[in-house]
């Protein structure tokens, strides 16, 4: 038994269970890179200042939940949270935005860091994989991201997930909204903290989720009664594109999510299967995110879908990825001479593309035989010293129990053929 354990609230990636995780990445990627979306990559730390001014102050990530340390060189570091303040970072400060084509279109995948009280679907480090639609005002751009979404999720098998939509308004009438929100809250019976968020950003109350808070908030003024017909016009038209391309969602007034950069356009993708941690996934526009970093006025949107949140909601669900085999071919040597063909064939194999695996550590046929198995390799290639000196080696179909004597010449063309 090793010394030590992964960390609280972390967990590792192990096979065979990984390969769910991977299907689940590349699921979510594919429609992305098929609509014009280029993979981005940013550090796993930052600025800590970055997000105190892109995710906002006040919010339980900045003030509660970040992994903020100081380095020997005296830098104020975090590390990352969530990936669009990092992201639009990276664009801003590799002048994408200049290129000429916009919006810049940006997908990417990694791990993140909260320090949350772990439980099951909330973890201190986490995966995620999002999508950036960078300076652009378009409707249509936020109807795109959430409908590959929606794509993503049902190329996976997923079927019981919802999708709830709102809009926060713009800088004209979500000013007007707050102070009615904030004289509302004013005479609830909210602790200090809460009522101290409300000063600074009243909107993350609304996203409180306890129940002492929640039952207070009946009757509380609803942002959608204050947009302005910019607003609602906009919001009008997400609605129907989404409508027209045939995938449901739910209105939700009282959708605001977690983060302080959202404006308008706001949605999360939630599963009922997963109890208490039902969101595996959301996002919204960010007009002004840019501007809070230093940069021109970039209009944005964009989503993150969780990854282990994803893997439980396929459970949840009971779908069964269709995952490919690790292993298609497996070679057992008996004798060294038969070691070095057969090496040499599962090299050539390899270079093929067909996935090869050979038996090593001089194990006896029954133990190379056990491992073949365990491999999940539809053809195993058997060889000694008699068979070598008349050139052939024998191939067992491990489905059908099936096997057949082949040229060693012929090995690769056999099985090429055989595996399609």
């Amino acid at each position: 038994m090793s010394t030590f354990k992964a960390p609280k609230g972390t967990y590792d990636l192990i096979p065979p269970e990984s390969a769910k995780f991977l299907a689940v990445r590349e699921a979510i990627a594919a429609p992305l890179r098929n609509s014009g979306y280029g993979y981005i990559e940013t550090p796993g730390f930052e600025n800590v200042e970055l997000f105190a001014r892109g995710v906002g102050e006040s919010t339980d990530i900045v003030t509660k939940e970040m992994y903020a340390f100081e380095t020997k060189g005296g830098d104020r570091l975090a590390l990352r949270p969530e990936g669009t303040a990092s992201v639009l970072r990276a664009a801003l400060e590799a002048n994408l935005h200049k290129l000429g084509n916009l919006p810049v279109k940006l997908w990417y995948s990694g791990s993140y860091y909260r320090y949350e009280r772990p439980q099951k679907g909330r973890y201190r480090h986490f995966s995620q994989v999002g999508a950036e639609a960078i300076g652009a005002e378009d409707p249509a751009l936020d109807a795109e991201l959430i409908i590959l979404a929606d794509q993503a999720y049902r190329a996976l098998g997923l079927r019981n997930f919802r999708i709830l939509l709102n809009s926060l308004g713009d800088q004209e009438c979500r000013p007007v909204y707050r102070t009615a929100l904030q004289d509302f809250l004013r005479g609830l019976d909210l602790d200090e903290e809460t009522l101290r968020r409300a000063d600074i950003n009243p909107l993350r109350v609304l996203d409180d989720k306890r129940d002492d808070v929640q039952k207070q908030l009946v009757g509380a003024p609803l942002l959608r009664d204050y947009l302005c017909d910019a607003c609602k016009a906009y919001h009008e038209e997400v609605r129907e594109l989404i409508t027209e391309a045939g995938v449901a969602f739910e209105d939700d007034p009282k959708l605001v999510r977690g983060l302080d950069y959202y404006t308008r356009t706001t949605f999360e993708f939630v599963h009922d299967g997963l109890g208490s941690q039902s969101a595996v996934g959301g996002g919204g526009r960010y007009d002004g995110l840019s501007e809070m970093l230093g940069g021109p006025a970039l209009p944005s949107v964009g989503w993150a879908l969780g990854v282990d949140r994803t893997v439980l909601a396929l459970e949840a669900e009971g779908v069964e990825l269709e995952l490919p085999s690790a292993t298609s071919v497996f070679a057992v040597p008996l004798g060294e001479e038969a070691r070095r063909v057969l090496f040499a064939k599962v090299t050539e194999l390899r270079k093929v593309g067909v996935a090869a695996d050979f038996s090593y550590g001089a194990k006896g046929l029954k133990g190379a035989m056990k491992n073949a198995n365990r491999s999940g390799a539809r053809y195993t290639i058997v060889a000694g010293e008699r068979d070598l000196a008349e050139g052939v080696v024998q191939l067992k179909d491990m489905e059908s129990g099936e096997q057949t004597a082949i040229g060693v010449n012929e090995i690769v063309a056999e099985l090429e053929s055989r595996l399609g």
